[in-house]
């Protein structure tokens, strides 16, 4: 089922906070700002909650793909270059970037071609 733009953009998130394999406080933060631009009102997400760590992770490239589908459908180069912003804030928070999380933020990069950071 196709996401709609603000829910895909937490998906890619998420999946990009658990790639590593480590949780961590500061990427919650980067994830909780996104939210909070993305909806200006209480939302309910467990059910994407329970949906992503039901998730195996050799199933997390799928899943991200698909979800950066969803979000490139629905957005416009600037949100797109706001999501991979935060998608870089996001691997930076724990101050170290694991070959993981470079391999996923280089899918964003490679699919959203046209991308550039400001």
């Amino acid at each position: 089922m196709k996401k709609n733009k603000p829910v895909a953009g937490y998906h890619l998130l998420m999946i990009l906070s658990a790639v590593d394999g480590e949780s961590n406080a500061k990427e919650d933060l980067v994830i909780r700002k996104w939210l909070t631009e993305q909806f200006p009102f209480p939302v309910n997400l467990d059910d994407d909650m329970a949906e992503l760590s039901q998730l195996n992770p050799q199933d997390y490239m799928a899943h991200f793909q698909k979800c950066m589908a969803d979000f490139y459908e629905d957005s416009t180069e600037k949100e797109r270059n706001e999501l991979i912003q935060f998608a870089i804030d996001l691997i930076k928070a724990d101050r170290k970037i694991t070959p993981q999380e470079n391999i996923f933020l280089n899918e964003l990069f490679g699919e959203w071609t046209e991308t550039s950071i400001e």
